[in-house]
């Protein structure tokens, strides 16, 4: 039996034969893996919805949903985008290998399966996974709110603060968040250049705030980078900038202290980390001349009364 793999692990097996779903449970099993179990590709997504798994075995053919179809539905998910897919499949030929990693797969076995050869693919694509993961997530502790699209404006993947972030503000389809159409527009026409113009659609979000997407990179022939800002309304933080010489940010964040906002709260609305929260109040008790976040309170709200 191959290296086990740990409690931590849990594996999706998606398979319409018996046979294999029963093989693959019971050595993943006694591999100390958790097992979830689905017969079909709706399933398979039912389940995604309600349970993350750490890696998908996924077979090609089945009725109804077939296995490239479902794979593109999860990597279209930015739930799902970056839990690594694994075709099990019968079928050889080329064009069908291509047609699974195009999907979005990341390997695939033939049937009949190898036991050994399979565990050993699983263990590389749980680390390739974990490393990915924790690289989005030292980026959203930075905060860097990451969102990927392809050329036609589909999201790819989300760093996991700005699918919280999204998630408030897009309306989602078969739990696959989807843009606005004017948005994607704007990416298919800018798909071409080296470095498209501003993005001209905001994104409502909570409180009144709203979602700016500011382009970073292209980072694939087919992917474009984009960071998530939220932004308070304008008027009232410009407002706050000019009469209190603060800079943009010290006004946004001073809007939502007076609106009674606590500093994690902030830093999410802002897509900034708490610690640049910290940072930026400091700068705003001094040039205030306040010691605390009320009597900060007390000065913003005095200017957006007008008085």
């Amino acid at each position: 039996m191959a290296e086990p793999l740990t409690a931590r692990d849990v594996v999706l097996v998606v398979d319409d034969s018996p046979d294999t779903l029963g093989m693959l449970t019971e050595a993943l099993d006694q591999s100390g893996a958790t097992v979830l179990v689905a017969t079909g590709g709706a399933e398979a997504l039912a389940i995604v919805e309600k349970i993350l798994p750490d890696i998908v075995l996924l077979d090609a053919m089945m009725p109804g949903m077939d296995g490239f179809e479902t794979c593109r539905r999860l990597k279209a998910s930015g739930r799902a985008a970056h839990v690594p897919v694994v075709f099990m499949t019968g079928l050889t030929e080329t064009e069908h290998i291509v047609q699974g990693l195009g999907a979005g797969g990341v390997d695939y076995v033939t049937k009949p399966i190898v036991l050994d050869e399979l565990f050993a693919r699983i263990r590389v694509h749980l680390a390739n996974a974990r490393a990915a993961q924790s690289a989005r997530l030292a980026l959203d502790t930075a905060g860097r709110f990451l969102i990927a699209t392809d050329g036609d404006g589909a999201v790819k993947w989300c760093t996991p603060q700005a699918i919280r972030l999204l998630a408030a503000a897009l309306p989602a389809d078969g739990g696959v968040l989807v843009l606005p159409e004017a948005l994607r527009a704007w990416i298919r026409a800018s798909a071409g250049e080296v470095r498209p113009g501003p993005v001209p659609v905001p994104l409502p979000a909570r409180d009144g705030a709203t979602l700016e997407l500011a382009f970073l990179s292209r980072t694939a022939p087919d992917e474009l980078l984009f960071q998530l800002v939220a932004a308070a309304p304008a008027d009232q933080a410009g407002l706050l900038k000019q009469r209190l010489a603060l800079t943009q940010r010290e006004a946004e964040v001073l809007l939502w202290i007076a609106r009674g906002k606590a500093n994690r709260d902030i830093a999410e609305i802002l897509a900034m980390s708490p610690r640049t929260v910290n940072k930026h109040l400091e700068q705003i008790y001094a040039k205030l001349g306040v010691e605390n976040r009320a009597s900060a309170a007390v000065t913003a709200t005095r200017v957006i009364g007008g008085t």
